[in-house]
């Protein structure tokens, strides 16, 4: 019996993205949004079937992805961009467990792909590397992955 495989392209073209932003670290998440707008435009996306939701920090993030995807005109996938940033307590490991299970649960619950581009750093210095530094940016990979999965998810539906 032969095998059927699926696999999303990188074809922005059309696509509808919702982008919801944590205010705080402000200085690493704006470029992260600026990496993740500049994936989607690269792919053929345009800026506007993007619509971007500022929330105040990482733990209302997925309120805001649970707001978009269940909006009248819900995004073909959503991109979860923050800095959580170690601290002196024990609030930032909780925080990033939180965070990271929810916006996975966002996915699960609505079928629409989700792309976690919430970094989880020891230093600021860490993040900003992430953030267009040596490590490339982050939001750019979470809209790639963000318009593959589009992709994928319309053939797979």
């Amino acid at each position: 019996m032969p095998m059927k495989e699926l696999s999303g392209k990188l074809d922005a073209k059309g696509l509808a993205f919702g982008i919801v932003l944590s205010r705080f670290n402000s200085r690493v998440t704006e470029v992260l949004l600026n990496g993740a707008l500049d994936g989607i435009t690269r792919l053929g996306g345009s800026r506007d079937n993007v619509t971007v939701v500022r929330v105040p920090g990482s733990f209302e993030i997925t309120q805001g992805l649970r707001m978009l995807a269940r909006g009248k005109n819900a995004p073909d996938a959503l991109i979860a961009l923050g800095a959580l940033v170690r601290g002196e307590t024990p609030h930032f490991d909780q925080l990033a467990l939180v965070v990271t299970r929810d916006i996975a649960a966002v996915a699960a619950e609505t079928g629409i792909p989700v792309a976690d581009g919430v970094l989880t750093t020891d230093t600021l210095e860490q993040a900003m590397e992430r953030a267009g530094g040596k490590s490339g940016n982050k939001g750019f990979e979470a809209a790639m992955t963000a318009v593959e999965m589009a992709q994928l998810n319309k053939l797979a539906g």
